[in-house]
């Protein structure tokens, strides 16, 4: 019997000549964002009430699908139907951060935002010799740290707060306040909706009573394009990259495994959701790799890096003997 927590498809898919390539794509997309949001089949055809065998199938491109049964994939998984049917304003996480921006939007609003728009295009080109003259806008001194679970956004973005002199929040502590019980209860008793509400609006309220802070994200909040699009407004923000392999095994040291706990296959499923999210965590304004960097280098080169982004005054020198 077939592992209901496997995020990769059935071994066995029907040969590619049998398929339709608006099904194909189907699949495709469904896999994706199943794995950008951390979900297994068993959990997602269970959220989109639909049987599993009938989602595996989904998934391979080999069974059609009823527009009500999209629908419930669409609800379940928490994105806009014209995402699984593949139209191109979801097709990258720009076009997705431009989507929820605009959404609900008025008229009047929309076409002040379209004749901004153009004004924009028209004068890329002198914003763009303003930049290369070396005429940097002012950052946001809100740090936000990015990416999946153990690449070191906890340890590194408190030794960060401490280095800067400014309070470090974990922000995933904050939705447990918020909601007054662990994430995984949150998850399990109210669903994924109800944890994004309470991400939402604990990451408001941090940016709200915080003007100085750095920030450990939760890996899934890029999954909602409205609380990624206010992140990226707000703070300054690094995705801390590590190789998989290297993330999984910090995972297993920490002695939790979410959101793979279930899975037999933990690394594949790993690489499954590190690939589906790559495209928004680059959306981040800097990126820096801990892959095989001892904590103290790591440090060194995320402190080195902030403070060049935010203008301010080199480490101390003790800082600096630290990573002989």
């Amino acid at each position: 019997m077939q592992s209901n927590a496997a995020l990769a498809p059935p071994r066995h898919a029907a040969p590619a000549d049998d398929r339709h390539p608006f099904l194909t794509g189907l699949g495709e997309r469904v896999r994706t964002l199943r794995a950008r949001r951390g979900l297994t089949r068993k959990s997602l055809a269970l959220a989109a009430d639909m049987s599993e065998r009938h989602l595996a199938n989904l998934e391979l491109g080999v069974g059609n699908a009823s527009i009500l049964i999209l629908v419930q994939l669409a609800q379940a998984l928490q994105c806009p139907l014209a995402e699984l049917l593949g139209d191109v304003t979801t097709s990258s996480p720009d076009w997705l951060l431009l989507r929820e921006m605009l959404e609900r939007r008025d008229e009047a609003t929309l076409r002040r935002v379209r004749s901004a728009v153009a004004e924009l295009l028209a004068s890329a080109g002198t914003a763009r010799g303003a930049r290369q003259r070396g005429v940097a806008a002012a950052r946001s001194p809100r740090v936000a740290l990015i990416g999946l679970r153990g690449a070191g956004k906890s340890t590194l973005g408190r030794l960060l707060a401490a280095d800067l002199g400014c309070p470090f929040v974990e922000l995933s502590a904050e939705i447990e306040k918020q909601a007054g019980g662990s994430v995984a209860e949150i998850q399990a008793l109210y669903g994924a909706a109800a944890y994004r509400r309470h991400e939402r609006r604990a990451l408001e309220a941090v940016i709200q009573s915080h003007p100085r802070t750095v920030i450990a994200v939760p890996g899934g909040l890029v999954s909602d394009a409205g609380s990624f699009g206010l992140l990226l407004s707000q703070c300054t923000t690094v995705w801390l990259q590590a190789d998989p392999e290297e993330h999984l095994q910090r995972v297993l040291a920490q002695g939790d495994l979410r959101p793979i706990a279930a899975s037999r296959q933990a690394l594949q499923d790993l690489k499954s959701i590190l690939a589906a999210r790559a495209a928004f965590y680059a959306q981040a304004e800097f990126r820096l790799d801990t892959s095989a960097l001892a904590e103290r280098d790591a440090l060194a080169a995320l402190r080195d890096l902030v403070r060049a982004a935010l203008s301010l005054p080199a480490a101390p020198a003790r800082h600096k003997r630290a990573r002989a």
